[in-house]
Protein backbone atom coordinates (compact mmCIF):
# COMPACT_ATOMS: atom_id res chain seq x y z
CA UNK A 1 0.00 0.00 0.00
CA UNK A 2 1.43 3.52 -0.59
CA UNK A 3 2.03 6.30 1.22
CA UNK A 4 -0.83 8.26 0.27
CA UNK A 5 -3.52 5.22 0.02
CA UNK A 6 -2.46 4.62 3.76
CA UNK A 7 -2.83 8.44 4.89
CA UNK A 8 -6.51 8.37 2.89
CA UNK A 9 -7.43 4.74 4.28
CA UNK A 10 -6.66 6.45 8.17
CA UNK A 11 -8.50 9.84 7.40
CA UNK A 12 -11.51 8.19 5.70
CA UNK A 13 -11.92 5.63 8.41
CA UNK A 14 -11.60 8.81 11.12
CA UNK A 15 -14.23 10.66 9.11
CA UNK A 16 -16.35 7.51 8.79
CA UNK A 17 -16.79 7.53 12.66
CA UNK A 18 -17.46 10.96 13.15
CA UNK A 19 -20.25 10.53 10.59
CA UNK A 20 -21.78 7.14 12.19
CA UNK A 21 -21.43 9.65 15.59
CA UNK A 22 -23.61 12.24 14.08
CA UNK A 23 -25.76 10.31 12.36
CA UNK A 24 -26.85 8.27 16.33
CA UNK A 25 -27.85 12.19 17.17
CA UNK A 26 -28.96 13.84 14.21
CA UNK A 27 -31.56 10.77 13.59
CA UNK A 28 -33.06 10.31 9.74
CA UNK A 29 -30.47 13.12 8.37
CA UNK A 30 -27.93 10.92 6.38
CA UNK A 31 -27.41 12.99 3.56
CA UNK A 32 -27.15 16.61 5.51
CA UNK A 33 -24.89 15.10 8.17
CA UNK A 34 -22.55 13.64 4.95
CA UNK A 35 -22.44 16.76 3.13
CA UNK A 36 -21.34 19.09 6.66
CA UNK A 37 -18.35 16.01 6.90
CA UNK A 38 -17.46 16.44 3.80
CA UNK A 39 -17.23 20.25 3.65
CA UNK A 40 -14.90 20.25 7.21
CA UNK A 41 -12.35 17.64 5.52
CA UNK A 42 -12.49 20.08 2.22
CA UNK A 43 -12.36 22.92 4.88
CA UNK A 44 -15.31 25.32 3.40
CA UNK A 45 -18.17 26.82 4.86
CA UNK A 46 -21.99 25.82 4.53
CA UNK A 47 -25.11 27.20 4.25
CA UNK A 48 -28.28 25.18 5.61
CA UNK A 49 -31.85 25.89 5.11
CA UNK A 50 -34.64 24.45 7.02
CA UNK A 51 -37.15 25.29 8.90
CA UNK A 52 -36.04 25.61 12.73
CA UNK A 53 -36.53 22.54 15.16
CA UNK A 54 -35.07 20.10 12.80
CA UNK A 55 -31.62 20.08 14.63
CA UNK A 56 -29.08 22.42 12.98
CA UNK A 57 -27.83 23.59 16.57
CA UNK A 58 -27.61 20.20 17.93
CA UNK A 59 -25.44 19.12 14.91
CA UNK A 60 -23.46 21.90 15.52
CA UNK A 61 -22.96 21.11 19.26
CA UNK A 62 -22.14 17.15 18.56
CA UNK A 63 -19.83 18.22 15.85
CA UNK A 64 -18.17 20.44 18.12
CA UNK A 65 -17.84 17.57 21.01
CA UNK A 66 -16.29 14.74 18.67
CA UNK A 67 -13.66 16.80 17.38
CA UNK A 68 -12.74 18.60 20.36
CA UNK A 69 -13.25 22.10 18.90
CA UNK A 70 -14.72 25.33 20.69
CA UNK A 71 -17.98 26.76 18.98
CA UNK A 72 -20.07 29.71 19.38
CA UNK A 73 -23.87 30.51 18.16
CA UNK A 74 -24.92 33.72 16.79
CA UNK A 75 -28.70 34.97 16.42
CA UNK A 76 -29.05 36.81 14.01
CA UNK A 77 -31.90 39.44 14.27
CA UNK A 78 -32.77 42.91 12.11
CA UNK A 79 -31.47 44.60 15.11
CA UNK A 80 -27.84 42.79 15.30
CA UNK A 81 -24.79 44.84 14.58
CA UNK A 82 -21.40 43.58 12.83
CA UNK A 83 -20.04 44.63 16.01
CA UNK A 84 -21.83 42.16 17.51
CA UNK A 85 -20.16 39.24 15.10
CA UNK A 86 -16.80 40.09 15.17
CA UNK A 87 -16.20 42.51 18.38
CA UNK A 88 -14.81 46.43 18.79
CA UNK A 89 -13.04 48.29 20.71
CA UNK A 90 -13.31 49.66 24.23
CA UNK A 91 -11.71 53.02 25.54
CA UNK A 92 -10.19 51.74 28.92
CA UNK A 93 -10.64 55.07 31.49
CA UNK A 94 -8.43 53.57 34.18
CA UNK A 95 -5.28 52.83 31.05
CA UNK A 96 -6.38 55.55 28.94
CA UNK A 97 -6.22 53.35 26.35
CA UNK A 98 -8.62 51.12 23.77
CA UNK A 99 -8.91 47.39 24.63
CA UNK A 100 -9.75 44.62 21.98
CA UNK A 101 -13.29 43.14 22.95
CA UNK A 102 -13.73 40.07 20.83
CA UNK A 103 -16.78 38.87 19.56
CA UNK A 104 -18.28 34.99 19.32
CA UNK A 105 -16.33 35.19 15.74
CA UNK A 106 -13.64 34.57 17.77
CA UNK A 107 -14.30 30.21 18.02
CA UNK A 108 -13.35 27.72 14.91
CA UNK A 109 -17.17 26.52 14.61
CA UNK A 110 -19.31 29.31 14.25
CA UNK A 111 -23.16 28.64 13.99
CA UNK A 112 -24.53 31.73 12.26
CA UNK A 113 -28.18 31.18 13.32
CA UNK A 114 -31.08 32.64 10.62
CA UNK A 115 -28.42 34.74 9.01
CA UNK A 116 -30.98 35.82 6.73
CA UNK A 117 -33.05 37.26 9.27
CA UNK A 118 -30.57 40.43 9.49
CA UNK A 119 -29.87 43.00 6.74
CA UNK A 120 -27.36 43.02 4.59
CA UNK A 121 -24.31 45.60 6.04
CA UNK A 122 -24.48 43.24 9.57
CA UNK A 123 -24.25 39.64 7.12
CA UNK A 124 -21.27 41.72 5.33
CA UNK A 125 -19.29 41.22 8.68
CA UNK A 126 -18.95 37.43 7.84
CA UNK A 127 -17.15 38.00 4.68
CA UNK A 128 -13.79 39.04 5.77
CA UNK A 129 -13.93 35.95 8.07
CA UNK A 130 -14.65 33.47 5.87
CA UNK A 131 -12.68 34.28 3.44
CA UNK A 132 -9.24 35.57 4.61
CA UNK A 133 -10.21 33.64 7.86
CA UNK A 134 -9.33 37.00 9.97
CA UNK A 135 -11.18 39.71 11.34
CA UNK A 136 -10.03 43.16 11.24
CA UNK A 137 -11.45 45.49 14.07
CA UNK A 138 -9.42 49.26 14.52
CA UNK A 139 -7.08 48.13 11.69
CA UNK A 140 -5.65 45.27 13.32
CA UNK A 141 -6.04 41.81 12.27
CA UNK A 142 -6.31 38.76 13.65
CA UNK A 143 -5.92 35.70 12.04
CA UNK A 144 -8.07 32.81 13.39
CA UNK A 145 -7.13 29.47 14.50
CA UNK A 146 -7.55 26.28 12.08
CA UNK A 147 -9.55 25.07 11.45
CA UNK A 148 -12.45 27.28 10.96
CA UNK A 149 -15.91 26.41 9.92
CA UNK A 150 -18.95 28.74 9.93
CA UNK A 151 -22.23 26.86 9.68
CA UNK A 152 -25.29 29.65 8.81
CA UNK A 153 -28.76 28.58 8.75
CA UNK A 154 -31.58 30.35 6.70
CA UNK A 155 -34.91 29.75 6.58
CA UNK A 156 -36.93 29.51 3.35
CA UNK A 157 -36.42 32.66 1.57
CA UNK A 158 -40.53 33.01 0.93
CA UNK A 159 -40.97 33.30 4.88
CA UNK A 160 -41.54 36.82 6.61
CA UNK A 161 -38.84 39.03 7.85
CA UNK A 162 -36.01 37.22 5.39
CA UNK A 163 -33.23 39.14 3.55
CA UNK A 164 -31.71 37.65 1.06
CA UNK A 165 -27.96 36.88 1.08
CA UNK A 166 -26.09 38.89 -1.13
CA UNK A 167 -24.42 36.85 -4.08
CA UNK A 168 -20.58 37.58 -2.66
CA UNK A 169 -21.59 36.27 0.35
CA UNK A 170 -23.17 32.75 -1.14
CA UNK A 171 -20.35 32.41 -3.07
CA UNK A 172 -18.40 31.81 -0.27
CA UNK A 173 -20.19 28.59 1.00
CA UNK A 174 -19.06 25.80 -0.04
CA UNK A 175 -22.46 24.01 0.29
CA UNK A 176 -26.10 25.09 0.32
CA UNK A 177 -27.73 22.09 2.02
CA UNK A 178 -31.18 21.26 2.61
CA UNK A 179 -32.94 20.09 5.73
CA UNK A 180 -36.52 19.39 5.71
CA UNK A 181 -38.64 16.61 8.27
CA UNK A 182 -37.69 13.32 9.06
CA UNK A 183 -39.31 10.46 7.67
CA UNK A 184 -42.19 9.40 10.44
CA UNK A 185 -40.11 6.41 11.31
CA UNK A 186 -36.87 8.59 12.25
CA UNK A 187 -39.55 11.44 14.11
CA UNK A 188 -40.43 8.44 16.14
CA UNK A 189 -36.97 7.29 17.09
CA UNK A 190 -35.90 11.07 17.54
CA UNK A 191 -39.19 11.47 20.01
CA UNK A 192 -38.34 8.47 21.66
CA UNK A 193 -34.81 9.23 22.73
CA UNK A 194 -35.90 12.39 23.68
CA UNK A 195 -38.09 10.41 26.21
CA UNK A 196 -35.40 8.41 27.28
CA UNK A 197 -32.84 10.69 28.45
CA UNK A 198 -30.44 9.39 25.22
CA UNK A 199 -30.89 13.28 23.79
CA UNK A 200 -31.81 15.75 26.62
CA UNK A 201 -34.39 18.69 26.22
CA UNK A 202 -31.38 21.45 26.51
CA UNK A 203 -29.13 19.50 23.65
CA UNK A 204 -26.85 18.26 26.42
CA UNK A 205 -24.32 16.42 24.30
CA UNK A 206 -21.30 16.31 26.97
CA UNK A 207 -22.20 12.54 26.85
CA UNK A 208 -20.36 12.36 23.52
CA UNK A 209 -16.78 11.74 23.76
CA UNK A 210 -14.52 13.22 21.19
CA UNK A 211 -12.97 11.08 18.50
CA UNK A 212 -10.74 13.27 17.23
CA UNK A 213 -8.91 17.04 17.41
CA UNK A 214 -7.54 20.30 16.14
CA UNK A 215 -4.90 17.87 14.69
CA UNK A 216 -6.93 15.48 13.45
CA UNK A 217 -9.28 17.70 11.75
CA UNK A 218 -5.81 19.20 9.93
CA UNK A 219 -4.57 15.98 8.93
CA UNK A 220 -7.90 14.78 7.89
CA UNK A 221 -8.04 17.68 5.71
CA UNK A 222 -4.35 17.40 4.21
CA UNK A 223 -5.30 13.60 3.52
CA UNK A 224 -7.91 15.08 1.30
CA UNK A 225 -5.51 17.21 -0.70
CA UNK A 226 -4.09 13.92 -1.32
CA UNK A 227 -6.43 12.46 -3.30
CA UNK A 228 -6.13 11.82 -7.17
CA UNK A 229 -7.59 14.17 -9.82
CA UNK A 230 -7.62 12.61 -13.52
CA UNK A 231 -7.57 15.50 -16.20
CA UNK A 232 -10.62 14.03 -17.79
CA UNK A 233 -11.98 13.77 -14.41
CA UNK A 234 -11.39 17.80 -13.96
CA UNK A 235 -12.49 18.43 -17.36
CA UNK A 236 -15.85 16.92 -16.43
CA UNK A 237 -16.09 19.63 -13.31
CA UNK A 238 -15.33 22.32 -15.65
CA UNK A 239 -17.74 21.50 -18.39
CA UNK A 240 -20.96 21.20 -15.76
CA UNK A 241 -19.88 24.71 -14.22
CA UNK A 242 -19.14 26.30 -17.48
CA UNK A 243 -22.71 24.80 -19.06
CA UNK A 244 -24.41 26.61 -16.40
CA UNK A 245 -23.51 30.01 -17.82
CA UNK A 246 -25.64 29.51 -21.00
CA UNK A 247 -27.66 27.30 -19.70
CA UNK A 248 -31.93 27.45 -20.35
CA UNK A 249 -33.87 28.23 -17.11
CA UNK A 250 -30.92 30.29 -15.91
CA UNK A 251 -29.93 34.25 -15.46
CA UNK A 252 -26.76 33.67 -13.62
CA UNK A 253 -24.18 30.82 -14.11
CA UNK A 254 -21.64 30.07 -11.39
CA UNK A 255 -17.85 31.31 -11.60
CA UNK A 256 -14.82 29.80 -11.53
CA UNK A 257 -14.78 29.54 -7.70
CA UNK A 258 -17.65 26.47 -8.16
CA UNK A 259 -15.08 24.57 -10.51
CA UNK A 260 -12.66 24.62 -7.64
CA UNK A 261 -15.19 24.26 -4.87
CA UNK A 262 -16.70 21.20 -7.21
CA UNK A 263 -13.43 19.47 -7.59
CA UNK A 264 -12.16 20.04 -3.44
CA UNK A 265 -15.80 18.11 -2.45
CA UNK A 266 -15.28 15.52 -4.62
CA UNK A 267 -11.75 14.91 -3.24
CA UNK A 268 -13.51 14.65 0.17
CA UNK A 269 -16.31 12.67 -0.98
CA UNK A 270 -13.62 9.85 -2.20
CA UNK A 271 -11.95 9.99 0.58
CA UNK A 272 -14.91 9.12 2.56
CA UNK A 273 -15.88 6.24 0.19
CA UNK A 274 -11.91 4.84 0.95
CA UNK A 275 -10.67 6.04 -2.67
CA UNK A 276 -7.62 7.85 -3.22
CA UNK A 277 -8.79 9.02 -6.74
CA UNK A 278 -11.53 10.47 -7.98
CA UNK A 279 -14.19 9.54 -10.31
CA UNK A 280 -17.51 10.84 -12.08
CA UNK A 281 -19.63 9.58 -9.30
CA UNK A 282 -17.77 11.76 -6.50
CA UNK A 283 -18.15 15.08 -9.11
CA UNK A 284 -21.96 13.91 -9.57
CA UNK A 285 -22.64 13.72 -5.70
CA UNK A 286 -21.41 17.07 -4.78
CA UNK A 287 -22.78 19.06 -7.84
CA UNK A 288 -26.06 19.76 -5.93
CA UNK A 289 -25.21 21.72 -2.87
CA UNK A 290 -21.93 22.98 -4.69
CA UNK A 291 -24.03 24.18 -7.38
CA UNK A 292 -27.67 25.37 -5.90
CA UNK A 293 -27.01 28.38 -4.09
CA UNK A 294 -24.18 29.81 -7.27
CA UNK A 295 -27.52 29.60 -9.74
CA UNK A 296 -30.43 31.88 -10.58
CA UNK A 297 -33.37 30.68 -12.27
CA UNK A 298 -34.64 33.03 -14.97
CA UNK A 299 -37.78 34.87 -15.22
CA UNK A 300 -38.95 32.66 -17.39
CA UNK A 301 -38.30 29.36 -15.32
CA UNK A 302 -39.72 30.71 -12.40
CA UNK A 303 -43.35 31.66 -13.93
CA UNK A 304 -43.25 28.01 -15.55
CA UNK A 305 -42.67 26.86 -11.98
CA UNK A 306 -39.37 25.33 -12.26
CA UNK A 307 -37.09 24.51 -9.51
CA UNK A 308 -33.58 24.44 -9.12
CA UNK A 309 -33.10 20.94 -7.95
CA UNK A 310 -35.18 20.01 -11.18
CA UNK A 311 -32.37 22.52 -13.05
CA UNK A 312 -29.59 20.64 -11.45
CA UNK A 313 -30.59 17.08 -12.62
CA UNK A 314 -31.29 18.45 -16.20
CA UNK A 315 -27.36 19.55 -16.16
CA UNK A 316 -26.19 16.75 -15.00
CA UNK A 317 -28.57 14.58 -17.44
CA UNK A 318 -27.00 16.57 -20.06
CA UNK A 319 -23.38 17.07 -19.34
CA UNK A 320 -21.66 13.47 -20.49
CA UNK A 321 -19.19 12.26 -17.89
CA UNK A 322 -16.18 10.40 -18.90
CA UNK A 323 -15.97 6.62 -18.84
CA UNK A 324 -13.88 5.10 -16.31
Amino acid sequence: MSEINASVTAAGEIARRIEARLNQVLVGQDEVVREILLALVTGGHVLIEGVPGLGKTLLVRSLSRCLDLPAARIQFTPDLMPSDITGHAIYDPKSESFRMRKGPAFTQLLLADEINRAPAKTQAALLEVMQEKQITIEGKAFHLPAPFMVLATQNPVDQEGTYPLPEAELDRFLFKVLIDYPDAAHEQRLVRMMLDGTIGDGLDVAALSPLTDRDGVLALQQAATTVQLDDAVLDYAVRLVRETRDFAGLSRGASPRASIALTRAARAHALLEDRDFVIPDDIKAVARPVLRHRLALSADAEIEGLHMEALLDRLLEQVAAPRQ
